[in-house]
């Protein structure tokens, strides 16, 4: 069976105001201090923000118990402060981001200018690991069409700067902005992949392979396909959910590729639709179907999901576990429906905070 790893990223807030506050390096020198050697927490391009990685888990229960774990102790370690971690993926309330002192990201702010102050958010990623490069590059291949699904199952960013977007995940609107984010086209072999990758990097544009912001991607350091398209969930069960389906949709698409079958060959530009559409209306309205690309009701479209990977679910033990949780999830909505309900009773957004604190933790 294959592992499963989850990349979250929190944004950490006041505990009385739910304004964020860029107070990243406390807690990373607090949890060194707590656990020596251990690296569990990481900086990143803003001091409002932490992210935390699992390690590779083969029980879907244990990757869930895991996430949890590290939310509580990022939570402990941020309420030392006086702050707490909030699972959510734009901050609702207005923010000046603060750039982490770092070589690497002053150049991203000397390079992009403007454009990397306005990226302050929050994203799940989900690696999976594959045999070789030539396998995950097959899988990157064949997952695309779908990936937009699991940006309407993840959305959890419907506010920006204080006010409603209209969007359901306007995080992949902001992370948009980098030159190399987006959906990528069909690469076909790892070296034709490698050989893109390194062309991005001698443009300039890019600093490095990390920067190849694909919506997947190979790691670079794992022998993994990482997977960069969802919101950070409100629920960590959601978190699991995505990680679920995730795995189920690289061990279909391994098996489609050594069995023959190609993938769908959509072009770029209705791949970038797709995403949009998965951005502005979530699991609310109609998704682009990804056989054919054209609207459907958002409920089929992840049925078909459901069904594109089902065997895959049903051997790793997953299916009944996924077919409930898709359920509860289509009936309640996911974590940018939960966020707009939230308003509509309290009336406030840092009210939207303090309760999306608390959730965070559940």
């Amino acid at each position: 069976m294959r592992t499963v790893g989850v990349e979250e990223e929190l944004l950490l807030v006041d505990a009385y105001s739910g304004e964020p506050r860029a107070v990243s390096a406390d807690i990373l020198a607090r949890a060194a201090q707590d656990d020596p050697g251990r690296e569990v927490f990481e900086k990143e391009l803003f001091g409002q923000m932490l992210e935390f990685a699992t390690r590779p888990r083969s029980e879907m229960a244990d990757l869930g118990a895991e996430i949890v774990r590290c939310r509580k102790e990022a939570a402990r370690h941020a309420g030392e402060i006086g702050c707490a971690v909030a699972a959510l993926a734009t901050s609702p309330l207005p923010v000046s981001p603060s750039i982490t002192v770092d070589e690497r990201y002053q150049w991203m702010a000397d390079r992009y200018g403007i454009g990397t102050r306005g990226q302050l958010s929050c994203g799940c990623h989900v690696h999976v690991a594959v045999e070789s490069d030539e396998e995950g590059v097959a899988v990157l291949d064949r997952i695309r069409p779908w990936l937009p699904v699991l940006c309407a199952v993840s959305a959890n960013s419907p506010f920006w700067q204080g006010r409603d977007t209209g969007y359901a995940s306007y995080r992949t609107r902001v992370w948009g902005h980098w030159p190399s984010a987006g959906p990528a086209e069909l690469f076909g072999s790892a070296e034709r992949y490698h050989r893109l990758v390194a062309d991005m990097v001698a443009s300039g544009v890019i600093l490095d392979e990390a920067m190849a912001y694909f919506d997947a991607r190979l790691c670079a350091h794992f022998p993994t396909v990482e997977v960069r398209v969802a919101d950070v969930c409100l629920c960590a069960d959601t978190a699991v959910l995505v990680a679920t389906l995730v795995r189920a949709l690289v061990e279909t698409a391994a098996r489609d590729w050594r069995a023959g079958r190609p993938p769908l060959d959509h072009s770029v530009s209705l791949m970038r639709l797709a995403a949009w559409q998965a951005a502005r209306s979530g699991l609310g309205q109609d998704l682009l179907d990804p056989a054919t690309m054209r609207p459907r009701p958002a409920a089929d479209v992840v049925r078909s999901f459901l069904e594109h990977t089902g065997d895959a679910l049903i051997e790793s033990g997953d299916a009944a576990r996924v077919e409930r949780a898709v359920a509860e999830l289509l009936s309640r909505g996911n974590g940018a429906s939960e966020q707009r309900a939230l308003l509509e009773r309290t009336g406030s957004l840092r009210d939207v905070v303090t309760e999306c604190v608390q959730r965070t933790l559940a």
